[in-house]
């Protein structure tokens, strides 16, 4: 986590961090790794918690507000019924997170500027990093992943993975160790048919097949050649060309001995 934050400057001087804490493993441990480094930094910032509770039916209301009450540090709990959106406008059967994601971030981005945040964290890890690259070519179209670090289109919020360098299986390990209070999703959850999953399952067959695969395409995604893809906004193909001595002609010979 401190090599992301270094290499991208995620985290400033004096920057007030919402963490956003969804209940799931990942933004558990990205908020305790997030309050051990505060202490070690040689920076000053502030770290607020923040929680949407989105009336999903039996949701544990009172877990995440008992845990985040014993770490010291400021937290919200945000209430509002997306679940009831969500559940009244997808179809049975079809894929809820496009739309809950879309409610959700705008609730989190709107709640960002009341309180001052200077930056929001999301718990994202290298593997859903790597998903997403695959995920925007196979059914997107895109060669594009998951920003570390991204402005917000309205220019008004800054988004950061603190835990981009981080493998799933060893977030998983750490969450286990700690017993964190792991909370589901009864929306995204339990949907078998998602794209991701399909992703996720082909790049867990390639890893055990080929051990390491999975972060030699990370590492890819920090080793860009613009000049060897087909985006004509990210290299000037049109103005390629070398300078020739327009006095210099063909050779008599047809044979030339280099």
């Amino acid at each position: 986590m401190g090599k992301a934050i270094g290499d991208f400057n995620l985290i400033e001087q004096d920057d007030r961090v919402m963490v956003c804490i969804s209940g799931g493993k990942d933004s558990h441990v990205m908020l305790e790794l997030l309050i051990a480094l505060r202490e070690s930094a040689p920076i000053d910032f502030e770290i607020v918690a923040v929680t949407l509770d989105q009336k999903q039916p039996d949701y544990p209301e009172e877990v995440l507000p008992a845990y985040l009450e014993t770490l010291g540090i400021p937290f919200y709990i945000l209430e509002r019924d997306t679940y009831s959106v969500v559940k009244s406008v997808i179809p049975e059967g079809k894929t809820t997170c496009g739309l809950c994601s879309r409610l959700r971030r705008g609730t989190l981005y709107g709640f960002a500027e009341e309180i001052g945040a200077t930056k929001i964290a999301l718990g994202h890890h290298r593997d859903d990093i790597v998903e997403t690259l695959f995920l925007n070519l196979f059914f997107g179209g895109k060669l594009k992943a998951m920003p570390v670090k991204l402005r917000s289109d309205d220019g008004r919020n800054v988004v950061i993975r603190p835990l981009a360098y981080c493998r799933e299986s060893d977030l998983a390990r750490y969450a286990v160790a700690k017993a964190f209070p792991i909370i589901p999703c009864n929306l995204c959850g339990t949907q078998e048919n998602l794209q991701r999953q399909e992703i996720k399952q082909m790049l867990q067959a390639w890893e055990k097949q080929y051990p390491g695969r999975t972060e030699t395409i990370f590492r890819s995604l920090s080793n860009a050649a613009p000049s060897h893809l087909l985006d004509r906004t990210l290299f000037d193909f049109t103005g390629l060309s070398v300078e020739r001595d327009d006095s210099l002609g063909l050779p008599d010979i047809r044979v030339v001995n280099l």
